[in-house]
């Protein structure tokens, strides 16, 4: 991969998890199962910007995901995740916080806030927020006020160095063109630390006071009913603040330097302590660490922190123009799934707001091979073992929009990664078709609604251009066709949540080295599924297993299944569920 990646994607690479131990591949028994609501929840995200908007300002509001919520219900779904929806001037759409207690203008008010939550437990559905503690925006008033003097209360808000001890030791930031984490401030003639944007500057933990504000911002949300919390970057949020000089080149591995500093667990005790024991709620971090030891330590149940890993391994699989192999995509999901087979609870997903969309990376985007290459990626996440999140318009395939002028880009990493790759001296050309792969543009255009202009997003001017494929991928053409990907969808939804096995049960990985076809078994007590997935454009023939008995069909996302003796034969993107004996 060319060094731009690093530049471009640097969330994938911060928060992937690279490592070295050699873990079993598949586990034989369920041991005693802790049932928890979280665990059999299917999570649908959404990024409110994309959703609906229905003041014609090109930008989705509070009210557009009201006016939606029957759809959503419509899904099956029982859980929303919205990405955060706080006052912000947007230097990165929302994850610049200004103030933690109020709604951003162009999503609506409190009041809208508090009719959405309410219109959601009316239909069963739970509600996660997105909390943004690793920094806030510099517009924050905790900020402008830190900035004042050094003697400010609020001073140690945040993370100063002094100039008059000399440059502070390099720390590389994701989000700046130069990729430098030390910004200086004339004002009090010092630096402050921005691991992402300069207009994100990282709040210090360190000062108890920022932790309590973070607690009574949470509390804050709680009492207003809210379900869940989702914490962005939280694993970066303990720094050994003498700042050392770390090795060169390591930015090149920022997990092992930036995640899981000191304090971390320290920190998070307090916070379920203070928060989450206090309400039925559940948290989940973004990144868990670099090794499963580090995910094991924030999320198992005895040790009183969080409740769900969040992990970004699977999603360094296909950051290449190339391709990807299968074999490692299987290997990534089945070594996670092994190391949380008897303790932990895992996030399943192959899409979100940070990575293209998911039939474009993992499958095949073609107008061929689109319906049947979603609607196996789906038939993935929704057997797999761990907590389902599902991207808004994944239910749809929807697919990369594909741009190919950085004018046309709206996201601070690829615009600052444009110009950091020319500072630098570099590949351009390379740069512009990666991006075009890989950019989080692809995955926040405007959702698909109908045929109509902007595809029944907005009335007005669209924040980010709808995909011209919209006039057949969207949500009214396939309500009416029953054998579409969104009718497929709410089948699969159906499906787990009438069968735990497929929440609770053992997962064992079958012809772990076949290049075409992902197959796996899932089994609780009594109740067995084999799940087959063709994840090429060719007819693929394996042999079933002996030891599977009585083949019976649950679920095909083709129209026929070729099945003679203990012969299976896949069509390209075939995905087949049958249960077993």
């Amino acid at each position: 991969m060319k060094r731009f990646f690093i530049c471009l994607m640097v969330i994938i690479a911060l928060i992937a998890c690279n490592n070295e131990k050699k873990e079993p591949e598949t586990t034989s028994e369920t041991t005693d199962i802790q049932k928890k609501w979280w665990k059999e929840a299917v999570i649908y995200q959404i990024y409110p910007r994309s959703f609906k908007d229905t003041d014609g300002d090109g930008v989705g509001d509070l009210k557009g995901i009201i006016e939606k919520l029957d759809y959503i219900e419509s899904l099956g779904v029982n859980m929303v995740w919205l990405n955060p929806i706080y006052s912000s001037p947007n230097a990165d759409n929302g994850y610049d916080i200004s103030n933690y207690r109020e709604i951003m203008d162009e999503f609506g008010t409190m009041e809208d806030f508090d009719l959405m939550l309410n219109e959601m437990h009316k239909r069963d559905i739970k509600f996660v927020m997105d909390v943004v503690v690793n920094h806030s925006s510099d517009e924050h008033r905790w900020f402008q006020e830190s900035r004042k003097s050094r003697d400010n209360p609020y001073r140690d808000y945040y993370h100063w160095w002094p100039a008059e001890k000399g440059e502070p030791n390099y720390r590389y930031s994701l989000f700046d063109p130069k990729g430098e984490a030390w910004k200086y401030d004339s004002i009090t003639n010092a630096y402050y630390l921005h691991y992402f944007s300069q207009k994100q500057p990282d709040l210090n933990w360190e000062n108890p006071k920022v932790r309590q504000e973070v607690y009574d911002i949470m509390k804050f949300w709680a009492e207003k009913g809210v379900d869940g919390f989702r914490l962005d970057a939280f694993q970066f949020v303990s720094k050994d603040t003498s700042f050392p000089t770390l090795p060169e080149g390591y930015e090149k591995d920022v997990i092992k330097y930036y995640g899981m500093g000191p304090n971390l667990h320290k920190y998070l005790k307090e916070l379920n302590r203070e928060v989450l024991s206090k309400y039925d709620v559940f948290a989940v971090s973004e990144g868990a660490g670099s090794t499963f030891e580090d995910a094991h330590s924030l999320v198992d149940a005895d040790r009183n922190e969080l409740q769900m890993a969040y992990h970004f391994k699977g999603m360094d699989v296909g950051n290449s123009l190339e391709g990807y192999e299968l074999s490692e995509f299987k290997e990534v999901y089945t070594k996670w799934d092994s190391a949380f087979a008897k303790e932990g609870w895992l996030s399943i997903f192959l899409a979100n707001h940070d990575v293209p969309r998911m039939v474009s990376k993992f499958g095949n985007d073609s107008p061929e091979f689109r319906a049947a290459s979603s609607k196996m990626l789906n038939t993935f996440i929704l057997t797999m073992r761990g907590t389902p999140y599902c991207y808004y318009g994944d239910e749809l395939g929807m697919t990369n929009i594909g741009f190919d002028s950085i004018s046309q880009y709206q996201d601070i990493v690829a615009k600052n990664g444009y110009e950091k790759t020319i500072n630098e001296g570099g590949d351009i050309e390379q740069y512009m078709a990666e991006l075009k792969f890989l950019s989080r543009d692809n995955g926040r255009t405007p959702m698909q609604w109908d045929d109509s202009e902007h595809a029944g997003f907005t009335t007005g001017t669209p924040w980010l251009p709808v995909n011209e494929n919209y006039k057949k991928v969207n949500v009214e053409a396939e309500n009416k066709d029953p054998n579409s990907c969104l009718n497929y969808f709410r089948d699969l939804v159906e499906l787990r949540m009438e069968n735990p096995v497929l929440v609770y049960g053992d997962y064992e990985l079958l012809f772990p080295e076949n290049e075409t076809v992902y197959a796996y078994t899932r089994e609780l007590n009594e109740k067995k599924m084999l799940i087959l997935l063709n994840f090429s454009t060719e007819n693929t023939s394996i042999e079933i297993p002996e030891k599977l008995k009585d083949l019976k069909l649950v679920k095909n996302n083709l129209s026929d299944v070729e099945l003679e003796d203990s012969k299976v034969t896949l069509k390209p993107y075939q995905a087949l569920i049958f249960s077993y004996k």
